[in-house]
């Protein structure tokens, strides 16, 4: 008896290993998304380079989905959440942040995109009347204060073209994902999140199709070379597609609190990829705005770890 109880505790040390690494690759792997969206940038318009992204992730979900057996159309139930998060997070959120990207760097990029969970505290206590608690008031200043070092024109060029506009795009975003997160919190699945994926890609790559061609031009313009197709595959296929299955498969097996510290590794990795891949140089202000927001979001997820334990 003692001999099947060690197996299965072994099993489990195993399967639980297995998950950290996964989601570590998940990690590295949105994090190194954010310098290959810079690059990219340099030859794909920002419309055009996010309709890819949810274009060609969406088509490779669609095949894992029908491989599974689970592909089906969507219930009616499950629309409201597939149009949030097609519209409100790939939309909004990846269209606006890739327009940002264009003027600003990529370690303030992603650090100002991550900065999702503070907003959270706000928009459920202004729309839910969900008062916050002691730490999640003080996180929630906390990094409002690193936000506010970031964006201030200590550090950043205020003169330069678009770098306000850049700032403020990328916190529009943050805050939008903000709304998509409590509006996934209370709604009731009937199917699987990883089914509903490619439909959520597909009504996201539909609008951003049509802005991309009303306001990039046509596609026709873009040259693909060899170099581009490589990023465009890394981009979507990659790190959006293949990230999700792990997100999805993996990251419901730890608690909340555990996916969440495990996000926090996104900014990090994006901005120290910045500074390998791009030659971004990080100052003083910078590391000090990044330090009190990372205070601020390990604090948001801490409190959720605390409040809403995953049995």
């Amino acid at each position: 008896m003692s001999n099947a109880k060690t197996a299965v505790q072994n099993a489990g040390q195993h399967s639980m290993k297995t998950t950290v690494l996964w989601l570590l690759v998940m990690v590295v792997l949105w994090g190194l998304s954010w310098p290959a969206t810079k690059m990219a940038l340099n030859d794909v318009p920002p419309l055009w380079l996010a309709a890819i992204r949810f274009g060609s992730a969406g088509a490779c979900l669609f095949l894992f989905v029908a491989v599974k057996k689970e592909l089906k159309l969507p219930a009616k139930s499950d629309m409201p959440v597939i149009l949030s998060i097609g519209i409100f997070q790939m939309v909004v959120f990846t269209g606006l942040g890739m327009i940002a990207m264009q003027y600003t760097d990529t370690s303030h990029a992603v650090l100002l995109a991550y900065t999702t969970p503070l907003w959270g505290i706000l928009s459920s206590w202004l729309l839910l009347r969900h008062t916050p608690s002691f730490i999640q008031i003080i996180a929630l200043l906390t990094g409002l204060v690193g936000i506010g070092l970031i964006c201030s024109p200590l550090e950043m060029n205020w003169s330069a073209p678009g770098a306000v506009m850049g700032c403020a795009f990328l916190i529009t975003g943050a805050i939008s994902w903000s709304l998509v997160i409590i509006h996934v919190k209370h709604h009731k699945w009937t199917a699987t999140p990883l089914s509903l994926a490619p439909w959520q890609m597909l009504i996201a790559a539909i609008p951003l199709i049509f802005f991309a061609r009303l306001l990039d031009g046509p596609v026709e313009a873009i040259h693909f070379s060899s170099g581009l197709l490589w990023l465009l595959f890394f981009i979507g296929p990659v790190a959006t597609s293949v990230c999700f299955v792990i997100s999805s498969e993996h990251g419901r097996r730890i608690s909340v609190f555990a996916m969440s510290s495990f996000t926090l590794g996104v900014p990090l990795v994006g901005a120290l990829a910045s500074v390998v891949f791009l030659g971004t140089s990080l100052s003083g202000l910078f590391m000090t705005g990044l330090a009190l927001v990372f205070a601020g979001v390990s604090m948001t997820a801490f409190s959720a770890g605390k409040t809403r334990p995953q049995s």
